[in-house]
Formats: structure tokens, sequence, C-alpha cells
């Protein structure tokens, strides 16, 4: 028996017991009458000491010679501690030791194995297998299966079934870029990843499983951010003989769920809004809702008043800044040059102080008196004390501009409170989006997403204006879940493939198996998926998803630990078919 307890288990009622620990030396102090070792593993740490007068010699100098992060197994008399530690669960006991065994010997770390330590990220990914023994990092690989399990049950009281689906499937040309794996058995042809078991789930509809999910890995050949990995876990779905209504009440039940689990938050009825009013009212289709600052068209206050900066736009536009009208003039130069950086592309920003004595200082002030400034004042509902920012151009980008503007100033005034959670539904998306530089269509979310019925006429003649059954999950500003009704009849699905841009061959090469099947009675069905690694990193305070995955990739989508992707040698590539030029 290497232990009978745990590092995190002993407490004052194990005074006097004999027992034995092994874990690695977290750290060694020396006192030289005196010795203690932090003993740690995943569940905490046990202090242990040795002294002269009630250990051996040699017992000592064994101790003396430990080197931090060698695994050490010991056995000795829980004793309680003189210097208590109220911030260690076994703080008020150290372990006198009669015996010490050195497992294994560790060469000195790269950085400190520590809460706070001194390891840059490159460095610590590179040396991922020890940064995952630093308790923020298992911390957080704990919360993740914790997570992890209440969906499962949850989602199996809810009467789901999980399925697996395959991971090598065919590639198609919808969507981000595939990765790509070569068949020896068949050679010149390929396996893709998958973006998602899209297809498959569809198909069990159609086998009559009724209500599947999956916690599944898929995989994107796309560029990375803080908030994205080549490959990436999704709670995946799908239910049969629903609408769009009943998918939205099971999920919504679902993060309500895990809400209440894990911060004991009973959140409200969830928000509902319109992709088009969160486009005019925040400037994107995921937006933040913890705060105010909400967007406020100012056409009809703004424009035709001699001032050419706004009159010859499409758009005049404003927030209201809460409590910084107090803020000095190289505050606002700031943000004005910030807007103006390459990233947002604006071409700067006219403010308006709202002054605590009700009268108005502006960037304008030559072309709008105290009585118009007033007016943009009452639309926006500032209040004495706010300042007013307006952006004016093109009414997509302009929206866009400020919504990123929006966003930097809620985190600099620390308005996007981790602990706050204000989740919301974005409906009635647009089922296609227009290429602006070809006029081509693209599905917004993907090509088997159903039109609204009353929709299902214009789908030829106009299909631009066609509204999808389609539905976002947003948790504090972050997508963290997409999902619709799904077309289910063969007409519809050739008719979505033809205004996509698929040839009748093509379709059937590509999408063949998906239309059969509609043929041999496909239920009306639906589904989502909800982005795990970014919904368990919001739940645990960050937006960063690589702080809850045990092994990340970098930014460049390399495992600097295992030094992957890598080349292949001659023989390999030829075993494939592949010449490697």
């Amino acid at each position: 028996m290497y232990r009978s307890h745990h590092c995190g288990a002993l407490r004052e009622k194990h005074i006097g017991s004999e027992v034995t620990l092994a874990g690695w030396a977290a750290k060694v102090r020396d006192k030289g009458f005196m010795l203690w070792i932090d003993l740690r593993d995943r569940y905490g740490i046990t202090q242990l000491v040795l002294d002269e007068e009630r250990c051996s010699a040699a017992l000592l100098e064994k101790a003396r010679k430990t080197r931090r992060e060698a695994v050490v197994q010991v056995t000795g008399v829980v004793i309680e501690r003189v210097a208590k530690n109220p911030n260690m669960d076994t703080g008020n006991i150290e372990l006198l030791v009669s015996e010490l065994t050195v497992l294994n010997e560790a060469q000195t770390p790269p950085f400190t194995i520590e809460d706070k330590t001194d390891g840059g990220e490159d460095l610590r990914m590179k040396y991922r297998y020890l940064d995952i023994r630093r308790a923020p990092v298992q911390n957080s690989l704990l919360f993740r299966s914790k997570i992890g399990l209440l969906v499962r049950n949850y989602l199996a009281e809810q009467a789901f079934i999980e399925v697996e689906t395959p991971y090598l499937i065919k590639s198609t040309p919808e969507g981000a870029r595939d990765f790509v794996v070569p068949s020896r058995m068949n050679e010149g042809q390929f396996y893709a990843l998958p973006q998602s078991p899209q297809t498959f789930k569809q198909l069990l509809m159609v086998g009559g499983m009724d209500k599947y999910f999956q916690i599944v890995k898929c995989f994107r050949d796309e560029d990375l951010r803080a908030d994205r990995q080549p490959e990436f876990t999704q709670i995946d779905s799908e239910l049969s003989f629903v609408h769009q209504q009943d998918i939205m009440a099971c999920f919504e039940g679902l993060l309500s769920h895990l809400l209440e689990e894990i911060h004991g938050i009973s959140p409200a009825p969830f928000p509902v809004i319109s992709y088009e009013d969160a486009m005019k009212t925040y400037g994107n289709d995921k937006p933040d809702i913890r705060f105010g600052m909400t967007f406020t068209e100012l056409n009809a206050q703004a424009q035709n008043k001699g001032f050419t900066v706004f009159d010859a736009q499409e758009l005049v536009v404003s927030i209201a800044v809460p409590g910084a009208a107090s803020w000095s003039r190289k505050q606002i130069d700031t943000w004005i040059d910030w807007v103006k950086r390459p990233q947002i592309g604006a071409n700067g920003l006219v403010w308006v102080k709202f002054n605590k004595d009700g009268t108005f200082k502006s960037s304008v002030d030559k072309f709008f008196d105290n009585d118009a400034l007033a007016t943009w004042a009452t639309a926006c509902e500032a209040k004495a004390g706010d300042l007013i920012l307006v952006m004016a151009g093109e009414a997509i980008k302009t929206r866009t501009q400020l919504s990123a503007l929006r966003m930097a100033l809620a985190e600099s005034l620390e308005l996007r409170k981790p602990n706050e959670f204000a989740p919301l539904w974005v409906v009635d998306f647009p089922l296609f989006e227009e290429d602006e530089d070809s006029g081509a269509l693209h599905a917004m979310h993907h090509p088997f997403t159903a039109p609204k019925p009353a929709h299902l006429s214009q789908l030829e003649s106009n299909p631009k204006d066609v509204v999808a059954q389609a539905y976002d999950l947003v948790l504090n500003g972050n997508e963290i879940g997409g999902g619709s009704i799904r077309i289910h009849d063969r007409g519809t699905q050739e008719k979505m493939l033809s205004l996509l841009g698929f040839s009748d061959k093509e379709a059937k090469a590509q999408f063949g198996f998906l239309m059969d099947a509609f043929t041999y009675g496909a239920p009306p069905h639906g589904g989502i998926a909800l982005g795990f690694d970014r919904l368990v990193a919001i739940l645990g305070g960050k937006e960063t998803i690589r702080d809850y995955i045990a092994f990340p990739k970098n930014n460049s989508g390399r495992d600097v630990m295992i030094d992957a992707p890598a080349r292949l040698d001659d023989d390999q590539l030829n075993e494939l078919g592949l010449k490697n030029n």
C-alpha cells in the first residue's frame, strides 16, 4: 500500500494515528535541528516534520537530500501543529515522520510549481505535465470534470441517449477547413475529422433515437485565438418531434441547472432578442447584457444640422458611458486613438459631456447648442455625469466599430464582472448571408437549417430575406451554443443546396446519403451544440479556454510539449501514397 490517506485528508480527528502518505515534495525547509517538507498530491498538502529529538540521524539525512518534486512515500504519526495555518485544510496538523522512501528522484523543475509561478506561458506549455501539478491548473481540470458529469446526469434524466459518432468521415466544402487523414488502404483518398457530428445526429433521428447527446471532440483547421483551439469539445444534441421552443426550453434548463449547482444562482427566464434587434442595440449577435451602454440612433436628432460629418453618413449612433463626464480631454483622446487603430478602423469619435449641473460640453459645440445636445441626451437616456460617444458612417461597419468600443470600455470600467451571469437567446437569424465580393450566398448557420414555415415560399424568389428557425445561446457576451430546426424533406434540402451553389451532381456526391434517408420517413427534428470548453471557462470566471484544457495547443496550433505537428519520414509518406516534395 503506497498510502493510507490522501495529502488533503488529515484533520485533528486523526491526531495520534499512524498513517502513510505519498506525493511530491513541494517544499523543503531545513532549519538545521528541524526540517519540514510540504507533501503534495491532487487532494492537498500535508506538512511533514522531522527533528533531531524524535527522528534518527539517518532519517534526517535522507530528508535533507530530498529534492523538490521528488516522489516520496512517508509513514508517521499525526500530531497537532504548533503554528497552525488557517489557509490550509490540513493546517491544524502535521505528520511526524518515522519512515521516508524516495520513490523517484526529480531534477530541478524549469519553473516553480506553485499557485503563483515564475514560468511564462510558453515554458509552462512545453512542460505541461509539470504545470498540471499546480493547484490552479488541477482545480480547472477538476471543475471541467464536474461540469461534464452535471451535463451527462441532467441530459440522462431528460431521457437523452448518449451515442458516439465517427471521427473518420467525409470532407465537405461548407464551413471551415477540414483536417484530413490519408487512407493507406484507399490510396489517394482521404478522411476528414468532423467539424461537427451534424449529419450523423440527423441520421440518428431518422433511425428513431428521438433524443441524442454526446460530449464530443470536433476539429477545425482555422486561425486561433484565446477562445479557439484546432480541436475542441462540444455538447452535441438532437431531438425529434420538437419545435424551436422545445429545444430552447430544454437547454435553458440545462444552463440554469449548471448555474444553480455551481454558483447557487437561479436565473430568471432567459431574455429572447431577435438577431435584428441585437445588431441594432449592441452591434453584434452575442451581446453582453450585464451592463448598459446600449446603442441609440441619432439620425433624427443630429443630421441635417449643417454638420457634414454626420449629414453625409448612413448612420449616426451613440452610447452613454456612465459617470465618464469627469474624464479629462487626455482620457477621451486615448479612446479616440483606440478606435482609429487599424483593428477597429473608425475615423474618430464625437464626444458630449453631460455635466452634473445639467450643461453640456462637446467636441461639436460649433454646430450644436445646449438644447440640441439635450435632445441627444434624452434619446440616449443619459444621466447627468455621463459621457456620450457618437460614431457615424456606413451602418453595418459603424455598429461593429461601436460594439468593439462598448466592450473595451466595459472591460476598462470593470463592468464585465466574472461572477455575474447574464444568459439570453438570440433568434430569427437570416437563413443566408451574402459574400461582399462575389455576391454568393452562404448559410449563416449550416446548409441543413430550416427556414421559418412562413418564409418557405420565398426560398427561391427572395432568399436573402428568409428567416431561419435558428437560435443561439449567449452567456456574458459569448456565444456558447447554437442550433436550429433542421430541414427534414428531400425537396427543401435540394433547393437549399442549389441556392448555396451546389450542382445536382455535387449535392448528391456530398449529401446524397442524407437526402436519401429523408425519403424513408425522417421526423421533424432539431438540435443544438454548446461549446463545452467555452462554457466551462465562463462558468469558471474566465474566457480563455486553454486554462481548462489538459493539453492545449498554442496560438500557432502547435503542441510544443510533444512537438506536433511534425513531418513524416519517406517510408510513411510512400506507404500512404504521398510524395515528399
